[in-house]
């Protein structure tokens, strides 16, 4: 088995599994302009194991566009949901034969239609299931490496019981997302607890990679957070939205100039011309269009557009205009006529 995690150099900075935000159209967005820096890996939105497996031709169909990938988003890994251990082997073979290079089981998602499926979050309550869920995995996929995303716990923290479970079946990475299920995104992460994860690691001589994930908003947040807890790398998620070049904001804030104090540009504050992100913003309708238009809404794209119009003067007269549109031809037509009309 090849297993590219191992490669990696540290930190590994990892994009997360967003659904209905990193699909395809986003991800080459990313990848275009994040790259070369980053992120050190890619992972699909989350897929139904069940749904490859057992819906009708049109379902498979529509279900298979979300496993379409560019060579530039390699590493790229595909995250698959299931409780059915012979589903996600089927799975994870189809992720082998179309050229992935990882699978990953989504152990964390709070979903309620996935939770009642017995998948997501709700596999936290049935470790025994979990376990035979990576070695179907691992059965199906016998070349690619098997990763897993989960939480601290169901209903409360169960870190110290939960994740040498899984640590058992020697995944090659884990992601903790450093919340319980019920906490959702009600409460700071708490990164204290990925610091533990290492330990329970490092105390159980285990060779996974753990990688933390919850409230990073820039890279320089996620490598001082990976610092402190000892975790091989870190997941980000929101901080994407409308940064599509979030990834690459250290190389390009090292190749700026330091400030008058000496002090080197702070990697948080690059971001680039507003002329440019807007015209990012346009491109990347495009390509959802392209790409997904004729099987997902494009509303979808309105999260996008609010972020991309975000922090400028008349960013929220543009936002209102946005939130209006039905295509992509009218999101350039918008934003055409707010860069002839504004002082940028």
């Amino acid at each position: 088995m090849k297993n590219f995690w191992q490669d990696l150099p540290k930190p590994i900075l990892v994009l997360a599994p967003l659904a209905n935000v990193t699909d395809a159209a986003f991800r080459r967005i990313i990848a275009k302009y994040s790259k070369p820096a980053g992120p050190a890996v890619f992972y699909t939105e989350f897929v139904s194991a069940d749904g490859l497996v057992l819906a009708n031709v049109e379902g498979k169909t529509k279900l298979m566009r979300d496993l379409v990938f560019s060579e530039a988003e390699r590493p790229i890994v595909a995250q698959f949901f299931t409780s059915n251990p012979e589903h996600m082997e089927k799975a994870a073979a189809l992720a082998q034969e179309l050229g992935f290079d990882g699978v990953d089981i989504n152990m964390g998602c709070p979903d309620r239609s996935v939770e009642k499926q017995g998948g997501g979050a709700a596999l936290i309550k049935t470790p025994s299931v979990a376990r035979e869920l990576i070695r179907a995995a691992k059965r199906g996929a016998p070349n690619l490496p098997v990763s897993v995303k989960t939480r601290l716990g169901y209903n409360k923290d169960t870190l110290e019981e939960w994740l040498p479970e899984l640590l058992a079946e020697a995944p090659a990475a884990l992601v903790l997302h450093a919340r319980t299920r019920k906490e959702m995104s009600a409460v700071p992460a708490r990164w204290e607890r990925v610091k533990r994860a290492v330990e329970i690691r490092n105390e159980l001589k285990s060779k996974t990679l753990i990688l933390g994930n919850g409230d990073l908003i820039d890279i320089e947040d996620a490598k001082r957070k990976v610092e402190e807890s000892g975790a091989d790398g870190a997941m980000l998620g929101r901080a994407v939205f409308g940064r599509p070049w979030l990834f690459a904001a250290e190389k390009i804030a090292s190749d700026s100039p330091s400030t008058e104090d000496g002090v080197g540009v702070r990697l948080r504050q690059f971001s680039p011309p507003l002329e440019v992100r807007l015209r990012i913003a346009v491109e990347h309708a495009k390509l959802f269009e392209e790409l997904l238009g004729d099987i997902k809404n494009f509303a979808i794209m309105k999260k996008h557009f609010k972020a991309y119009a975000e922090g400028f003067p008349g960013a929220k007269e543009l936002r209102v205009q946005l939130m209006e549109t039905k295509n992509a031809a009218e999101i350039e037509h918008i934003i055409e006529e707010f860069l002839d009309t504004h002082t940028i």
